[in-house]
């Protein structure tokens, strides 16, 4: 009985014995395997995706305000759109436009700003006395921004009086607004309205002004707008042979024969001599003339 309970207490013993005699090596491989059920062998083969950026629930809800306060212009709409309502008591009626554009117009700078139109937008939206407003995409509209001569990004703010009892008008206003691509903010645009900030930018009076301008008055502002449109179309490296084309043409031209020595020799060749004009005639004329006297 007592040489039992001597070898119960003595086999731990025993075994740790035999451990530390054991390599190290050996032990971890003991731990390994012992802990190996424990360990999932369903590795997944695939790696889950990155979830993207979770759109912000205020950036949604200001785009779809703006959506249905904003007015997306066009060249067959931006006439009648900004002709001021001769019913209205509000006179001169003012615009808030915001010109922008994509990758080809505005070389991807507008995203942000545009974010920023739309909070400007659900701001006004609120307050009574705030313009009409209106949107133009030049990547989209690029016949209407060469009709106005406009470049994204700017923010015109346009005033335009109702007619008068004697159908007159008096002219429109603009005054077109830049903007920092990185630091100007929606309050930016929203004190061009509420601060009279448009006052600061430049007044907009030249031959290309969409309604009281020279080309305007003339009724070929559209055509004019197509054509800088269709230029505009037109890549670089064609220019640049039709350039060298009409350059190689004048030269070949100045170093050319002279059109009057052309001449001259044309009438020379007409009077059957072949001594230069007011030259002495030729021998035989001369002999011939002698044997007569």
């Amino acid at each position: 009985m007592h040489l039992t309970h001597s070898l119960a207490l003595a086999l731990p013993a025993l075994a740790a014995a035999q451990n530390i005699q054991k390599p190290l090596i050996e032990q971890a491989g003991d731990w390994f395997y012992s802990i190996r059920d424990y360990i999932a062998t369903n590795v997944p083969t695939t790696i889950p995706a990155v979830p993207t950026a979770v759109k912000s629930p205020v950036a949604a809800s200001a785009a779809k305000i703006a959506a249905l306060k904003v007015t997306s212009l066009t060249m067959d709409n931006y006439e009648s759109e900004l002709t001021p309502d001769p019913n209205s008591a509000k006179s001169p009626q003012e615009w808030m436009v915001f010109i922008s554009g994509g990758n080809k117009t505005c070389g991807g700078v507008c995203d942000r700003l545009e974010r920023e139109w739309n909070e400007t937008a659900s701001l006004l939206a609120a307050d009574p006395t705030a313009p009409n407003l209106a949107y133009v995409n030049c990547d989209k509209q690029g016949v209407l921004c060469s009709t106005w001569m406009a470049k994204p990004p700017t923010l015109w703010h346009i005033q335009r009086p109702v007619a008068q009892a004697d159908q007159s008008t008096p002219a429109s206003t603009i005054h077109i607004n830049y903007f920092n691509v990185t630091h100007s903010t929606a309050g930016d645009m929203v004190a061009i309205h509420s601060g009279k900030k448009y006052e600061e930018g430049i007044l907009y009076d030249g031959w290309f002004d969409p309604f009281d301008g020279q080309l305007a008055k003339l009724g070929v502002n559209k055509a004019v707008g197509y054509a800088l449109f269709g230029v505009g179309m037109v890549p670089s490296w064609a220019f640049m042979i039709v350039i060298s084309m009409v350059s190689r043409t004048i030269i070949a031209r100045r170093n050319g024969p002279n059109p009057a020595a052309q001449r001259q020799e044309a009438e020379r060749r007409a009077a059957g001599g072949n001594a230069p004009l007011g030259g002495a005639p030729p021998a035989n004329e001369i002999s011939g003339s002698g044997a007569e006297i």
